[in-house]
């Protein structure tokens, strides 16, 4: 959908991010995002529209505030509503957020605020601590290319890899990955005892990316070979190839980090040896999920929360690294502890959530 269409049918629009939480400085852009009902030819017809995030500079528009923002991304009302059944931490917030920071918020976008706390389960457990692990990732890897960075490119030959003993391409590897993947589900699915790991398998843990991203250790290569019926030469050829991809991968991105990051954020990373916006979030995010958990509410607004003032200090590089992964680590290990005593529903119920996105349909209408 072109700009002024999505306008016309935008429900929500808001004010997120580190504006959102309080936690913005002079540098901070300001980014926005929001929901739209789309047009009747999406829902009857062939067409498709899932969310625009893109193009909002180069066509002509009626929002002001659109060509002030450096990032905008509309959402439409399904794609919304499904993610926010996953639970997803940037799609919750957008139903919890001040009166002050809706830009635009129709009666319909009221009517669907009015039903945000059917959306929240203890899925948020898994969703805010996993994006708060990322976040953590993330500064532990830029934290070791800070301290020890990569010597040189990786080759063939550091791997015992040749011309003649060529690597496994990347579509080879996703290839038999793919078939593991298979084989793992397919064994689970008829495992009467094993519903919930077949539920972790297939929804909640990415372990196809986990098979992507990480070389098999030495010690799962036998069970891996046992399962497929693959060859010990291909199980090696496999295990070097993806240990020098990975290697190459790390390398590429590491270059890719080091030419693109932003001065002054590079800069503040020098200071303290980590990424502190990284730092600020992970934090947040866990507090965050430790919060919905225990009282059932979404709190976007960290001066309200209570802690603003130590997110910007982590993000004023007040805090060293030992002290924030400390406090992480204490963190994670309370949303652990809260998670069993949540007086939230495990699930969220996809028939009502269904039964909401019907009603807003027809609530806003075609024209």
């Amino acid at each position: 959908m072109k700009r002024e269409e999505v306008e016309k049918r935008t429900i929500l629009l808001a004010v997120v991010g580190s504006h959102a939480y309080r936690m913005n400085t002079e540098h901070s852009d300001v980014d926005l995002k929001g929901i739209a009902i789309a047009q009747k030819r999406h829902y009857l017809g062939f067409e498709t529209f899932e969310q625009k995030d893109q193009g909002w500079h180069d066509e002509p528009g009626n929002i002001e505030a659109i060509n002030g923002s450096s990032d905008v991304c509309v959402y439409e009302l399904r794609k919304y509503l499904h993610l926010a059944a996953l639970n997803n931490p940037n799609i919750l917030e957008l139903m919890w957020l001040e009166p002050e920071d809706y830009l635009i918020l129709t009666a319909v976008g009221k009517k669907l605020i009015s039903y945000r706390q059917e959306m929240l389960c203890t899925k948020v457990k898994h969703s805010f601590s996993g994006y708060a692990f990322a976040q953590l990732k993330k500064i532990e890897t830029h934290r070791k290319w800070l301290l020890n960075p990569p010597a040189k490119k990786p080759e063939l030959a550091d791997f015992g890899l040749n011309e003649e003993y060529k690597p496994l391409t990347k579509d080879e590897i996703n290839a038999f990955l793919e078939f593991l993947y298979l084989c793992v589900r397919d064994c689970i699915e008829f495992m009467q005892p094993a519903e919930e790991l077949y539920e972790l398998l297939i929804a909640r843990i990415d372990y196809k990316g986990i098979f992507k991203q990480h070389p098999f250790s030495v010690e799962t290569l036998p069970y891996v070979q046992q399962f497929t019926r693959a060859s010990p030469d291909f199980i090696r050829l496999l295990h070097v190839s993806q240990s020098y991809r990975t290697a190459l991968r790390e390398y590429d991105n590491y270059q890719s980090w080091k030419k693109n990051r932003n001065p002054t954020r590079a800069e503040t990373e020098r200071k303290v040896g980590y990424d502190v916006k990284h730092a600020a979030h992970l934090i947040r995010l866990l507090r965050m999920g430790i919060e919905i958990l225990t009282i059932g509410e979404v709190i976007v607004n960290r001066e309200r929360a209570g802690d603003a003032a130590q997110l910007k200090a982590i993000r004023n590089c007040e805090y060293s690294y030992e002290t924030v992964k400390n406090l992480a680590d204490d963190l994670f290990n309370k949303i652990e502890e809260v998670y069993p005593k949540s007086a939230l529903p495990k699930y969220v119920d996809r028939s009502r959530i269904n039964d909401i996105c019907v009603e807003l349909v027809e609530m806003q209408g075609w024209e």
